[in-house]
């Protein structure tokens, strides 16, 4: 353009302030994107990563909420342990609509002529089941007639992993209880599975009438009832709410608990919430690597720039007009690796929905989430202005001439001015306020944020201590070493950007990898070791002589307990009921649904009292309750303070007496609330037994006990502790592999900016060969010099990650999970090899580049 073509026109007013500024940023983006591809992957790979999580997220959740009717089998549930309903609750449950009931327990399904069995999830169902959805058979039949009783024996529908587990096929029959069902079918779908919530052990459908035969339920039983309703007409969510108050007004003591159509699985929507939270943290972490990306492309264009805004400052420009000229440059830049990220992460719904459509239990709700969208676009610009704010500002007084010599006297490394401080203080304050108060769990966010601030801030110092180390070191006698520490604190070394880029990363994935191994060690070795052999589910007081004297005979070196157990709800503390109590999130399970109880004379084994005292072994005065320590600091509850508890739909108020710290890691048993003898005189319960052999049994015996006991008592239901632990490994590693997949975002962008630092250094470095070279230096020597000085960042950078990752790991498995640590060694090698093959390889492949530069061109502008 020439200078006429720019020339104000008569009678036009000439652009000043901003305008101006827009119309000179907007002529230099002309020149393209070359050395900003870094700086755009960075932030489109951080806002496609929490756009994306929080869409599927929402996808997840609307589906949930769009399939809420046959998810929980109606359009209100009501759940009872131990109990069905009496007749003035069945009466008014009747008035509402049509209902469904179904009773759901755990139990034992053997295989007489094998002597195989398993663990199973039974669910038995009546005619009018399911109210909403559909019930598919993989022979394509009629569920009724599946379940039916033909030739003397009940018929019963199961998971093909039942099937798989026994050896069986349909036709078959198996032993439930002490009653013979035939397998007439297979399950294809099971609507409303999801609001049963977490399963140990296949389903097992039959009829309601077949119940009896099983003997399966006895006063005390674990069995829940459920009452499905599908209300009468075309029933509001107004209309759901006034019968779930009208049913506490009325029936104030049932006991039940009551979910509705819009909460249909509400633990699988916490878990879902926070998972996509966690991710959203992981997701913020990368756009805060990737701002050092962002930071270090700007001091490189800068750089490059120096005698544009040279020209800038001499033609009368001030620092106020550079800053807004390229703050406005880069935000563009940011638009488009936003827009990018915005539109990678509207996809990641849809995509998910074409990849997991057969897998999932539900339909996602694929769509464009405006909200989610507009969070991602939140984070990107705010993490763009965090780190683009210093650089540019440190440019704003930087004089003509020092910007002509270039950026090495102390003066263009001095800090930028106060309002630049403040703006980019308040950007960070913004994005880290933002990240805590979206979380579902603002404490693990808050520790995340100051952990990830932390881990920043060291980083920092880390590379100033690098530096300062290598300038102090004495002299080395080989040429290559001395070359090498003398680049890592010259100034313009790439230190500080290779440690920040790779630093984050790697200490997230170390942290992640740790967690996980301490997991899986507390699983299959604490844990294990601990643990009982068999937990006995379901004893009749009748039933606990007899099965006590069984296992001492086939054991004769076990340890084994056993203690009475109920099913209670906590309906109100200190007479303040439940409903309108707030608990912090990590301490809402305990008021959530039905917990168990039992009651002891002597204080148990495997506790220490924190508070208060035990009770005399014949009390016989109010009724008294112990309560878990960390149980009752959550619920803000002491000695003194009484508490109401609903078993049998009976309330009994008790007073805490004392709390008590509990090693649950230990899998004994153990109980939140442990009451006096007197509380639940002739109420009706069963027995829970443990059996823990002293020294290590074969699989063999196990399995040999395990099939004497079901015979003996086949009502009775006994969970291997192996295999309950094998089925908590195996969604461990899932989780695991998801989380790693999920972090690995977090190391992509850390390999993004390291790149980009090694480009962001490649002019300087192209200076240092020419020189060298033409000294003398070989190309070996050079490469050799280039290796052990990224060899060197690498080692001190997987050495820090290590460091802080390990302490990241202690406190969430110690203070978090009340879990054990010990540092894996496989990790910490796998961190240091991971860091210095990325700074090795990244950096050699620069530098072979470098050396093929002619040293004439490059002389020439020296």
């Amino acid at each position: 353009m020439n200078a006429a073509s720019s020339k104000p026109q008569p009678g036009s007013k000439a652009p000043t302030g901003l305008s101006l500024a827009l119309r000179f940023a907007l002529r230099e983006l002309r020149g393209g994107l070359k050395g900003f591809y870094i700086f755009i992957a960075c932030i489109a790979l951080g806002v496609a990563a929490i756009a994306g999580v929080t869409s599927l997220s929402r996808a997840l959740t609307e589906g949930i909420s769009a399939e809420g009717q046959s998810i929980l089998g109606g359009d209100l549930s009501f759940s009872i342990v131990h109990r069905q309903t009496d007749e003035a609750e069945n009466k008014w449950l009747n008035s509402l609509g049509d209902i469904s009931e179904v009773a759901t327990m755990r139990a034992m399904a053997r295989r007489p002529e094998t002597g195989d069995q398993s663990l199973i999830e039974l669910k038995a169902v009546d005619n009018a089941y399911p109210l909403y959805g559909d019930m598919k058979l993989e022979g394509g039949g009629a569920l009724q007639d599946a379940l039916s009783e033909k030739d003397g024996l009940w018929g019963a529908v199961a998971d093909i992993s039942l099937l798989a587990r026994l050896g069986l096929k349909p036709g078959d029959t198996v032993s439930v209880g002490k009653a013979e069902v035939r397998i007439a079918d297979v399950i294809a779908s099971e609507p409303d599975k999801l609001a049963g919530g977490m399963e140990v052990g296949p389903r097992l459908m039959i009829s309601q009438a077949a119940i009896p035969a099983t003997g399966l339920i006895q006063p005390g039983s674990l069995v829940r009832w459920h009452y499905r309703v599908r209300l009468n007409g075309n029933a509001s969510e107004d209309n759901v709410k006034q019968v779930i108050t009208q049913a506490e007004e009325a029936f104030p003591q049932a006991g039940w608990r009551i979910r509705s159509r819009a909460n249909a699985a509400p633990g699988l929507q916490r878990n879902i919430i926070r998972f996509a939270q966690f991710l959203t943290l992981v997701g913020l972490t990368a756009l805060v690597v990737g701002g050092v990306g962002v930071a270090n492309a700007i001091r490189a264009f800068l750089d490059t720039k120096r005698e544009v805004i040279a020209s800038f400052k001499c033609l009368g420009a001030t620092g106020g007009f550079v800053f807004q000229v390229y703050l406005i440059q880069m935000l563009c830049l940011a638009g488009i690796g936003i827009a990018i990220g915005l539109v990678l992460g509207a996809i990641i719904p849809f995509a998910a929905a074409a990849a997991l459509g057969g897998v999932l239990p539900i339909d996602l709700a694929a769509a464009i989430y405006p909200t989610e969208l507009g969070l991602g676009l939140l984070y990107g610009v705010l993490t763009a202005l965090a780190f683009a704010l210093w650089p540019l500002g440190r440019a704003h007084d930087v004089p003509p001439t020092a910007l002509f010599r270039g950026m090495v006297s102390g003066k263009a490394r001095s800090l930028p001015r106060k309002r630049y401080l403040v703006a980019t203080a308040i950007t960070v304050a913004a994005l880290a306020a933002i990240a805590i108060l979206l979380a579902y769990e603002k404490r693990i966010a808050l520790i995340y944020i100051g952990a990830s601030a932390t881990a920043f801030i060291l980083l920092v110092l880390v590379a100033r201590v690098i530096m300062a180390v290598a300038k102090r070191l004495p002299t080395v006698r080989s040429t290559e070493l001395r070359l090498a520490i003398a680049n890592i604190h010259r100034p313009g070394a790439l230190t500080p950007s290779v440690v920040l880029s790779l630093g984050l990363g790697l200490s997230l994935l170390v942290a992640l990898a740790l967690i996980d191994g301490n997991l899986r060690r507390e699983l299959t070795a604490t844990v294990a070791d601990e643990a009982p052999s068999f937990f006995f589910i379901d004893i009749q007081s009748n039933e606990r002589d007899a099965i006590e004297q069984l296992l001492k005979t086939e054991t004769d070196d076990a340890n084994i307990r056993s203690v009475p157990m109920l099913r209670g709800r906590l309906v109100s503390l200190k007479g303040i009921p439940t409903s309108q109590i707030e608990v912090p999130p990590n301490a809402a399970w305990i008021l959530r649904g039905d917990r168990g109880i039992t009651y002891e004379a002597r204080q148990p084994d495997n506790s220490e009292l924190t508070s208060g005292n035990w009770w005399p072994a014949d009390y016989t005065g109010v009724p008294l309750v112990s309560l878990e320590d960390e149980a009752a600091t959550d619920l803000g509850l002491k000695v003194g303070d009484e508490i109401t508890v609903n078993v049998f739909g009976r309330e009994i108020t008790a007073k805490i007496a004392n709390t008590r710290k509990v090693e649950w890691r230990s899998m004994a048993i153990n109980f939140v609330m442990v009451f006096s003898p007197n509380t639940f005189a002739g109420a009706p319960h069963v027995h829970l037994m443990t059996l823990g052999w002293k020294e290590n049994a074969s699989t063999d015996q196990e399995l040999s006990l395990l099939r004497k006991v079901s015979d003996a008592f086949p009502t009775v239901t006994a969970v291997r502790v192996k295999d309950a632990i094998a089925q908590v490994n195996d969604l461990v590693a899932q989780l695991a592999w998801a989380i790693r997949g999920a972090s690995s975002i977090t190391l992509i962008a850390s390999i993004l900016v390291l790149a980009g630092a090694l480009a962001a250094g490649h002019r300087s470095r192209i200076y240092d060969a020419v020189i060298l070279k033409t000294l003398g230096a070989t190309r070996r020597r050079l490469i050799l010099a280039y290796a052990l000085e990224y060899a060197i960042l690498g080692l001190t950078t997987a050495i820090f990650a290590l460091i802080s990752g390990g302490l990241a790991a202690w406190f969430v498995i110690t203070r978090i999970m009340n879990g054990s640590f010990v540092m894996l060694p496989t990790t910490a090698i796998t961190a240091a090899l991971a860091a210095l093959v990325l700074t090795v390889g990244f950096g050699l492949i620069g530098t072979w580049r470098i050396l093929g530069e002619k040293p004439a061109p490059v002389l020439r502008n020296l």
